[in-house]
């Protein structure tokens, strides 16, 4: 039998488009359920849980959530959440022309892409399937989900997940009790949790944590925190 060379190869790019638009497919319906179904764990829970035996999560609807928690989110890690599609471009500018900058620009989506999805070590290869999910998760979640996402999986210690076991652990609260002061030192800590607390009382905490709760206070009053409140 003769195997003609140019046949192959088109047999080979065919079946490679096959198992690509298969794989785009379980992707995408795999971001379209949890668009609904609670991700059930994440890497960093997963290794965290391994290196310490136990971690501390509960998960909290965002109805469910003071409002002070989304607000100082926002206001701590993407002011701008409402009004993108999921990318910071002048913050990937900026990374993209120092070879030597693999973080910055992040959105509260991208962080929800690569907490969910992916795993948490820096990489240009993580970075551009981080991105993917991100497209994804824009088009196929609304904001409000996005965001509650992101406060039920964020690390604020270690082994501590979500809004509402550091609310526990921090300030003795459910998530739905937590006021602004408290809000806005809680998103104080990223994105270094485990080298820093709410309650320390430290003046980076102070100073950071007043700056977060004045810009959550603008956000909602400017009309910028319309797409989740």
């Amino acid at each position: 039998m003769v195997v003609r060379r140019g046949g192959l190869i088109r047999r080979m790019v065919r079946r490679a488009l096959r198992w690509a638009a298969f794989a785009v497919l379980v992707v995408s319906t795999t971001v379209l359920a949890l668009r609904w179904v609670n991700p059930p764990v994440t890497w960093l829970m997963a290794s965290e849980w391994w290196r310490l035996g136990a971690i501390e999560r509960e998960w909290r609807a965002l109805p469910a959530m003071s409002p002070y928690l989304p607000l100082s989110a926002v206001a701590a890690e993407d002011a701008d959440f409402c009004g993108h599609s999921g990318f910071d471009f002048a913050g990937i500018r900026a990374a993209l022309a120092d070879d030597t900058r693999l973080r910055g620009g992040s959105t509260i989506s991208q962080q929800v892409a690569k907490n969910v999805f992916l795993w948490p070590a820096r990489s240009w290869s993580r970075k551009g399937l981080e991105a993917g999910f991100t497209v994804l998760i824009e088009i196929l979640w609304p904001k409000r989900r996005i965001l509650e996402v992101y406060l039920n999986v964020a690390e604020f210690d270690a082994g501590v997940f979500g809004v509402e076991a550091a609310s526990r652990r921090y300030f003795g609260v459910g998530a739905a009790d937590v006021g602004p002061q408290r809000a806005a030192r809680l998103m104080a800590v990223l994105p270094d949790p485990r080298h820093r607390s709410p309650v320390s009382g430290t003046a980076f905490i102070r100073r950071r944590g007043a700056a977060i709760e004045s810009g959550a206070a603008t956000i909602r009053e400017d009309g910028r925190a319309d797409c989740f409140l």
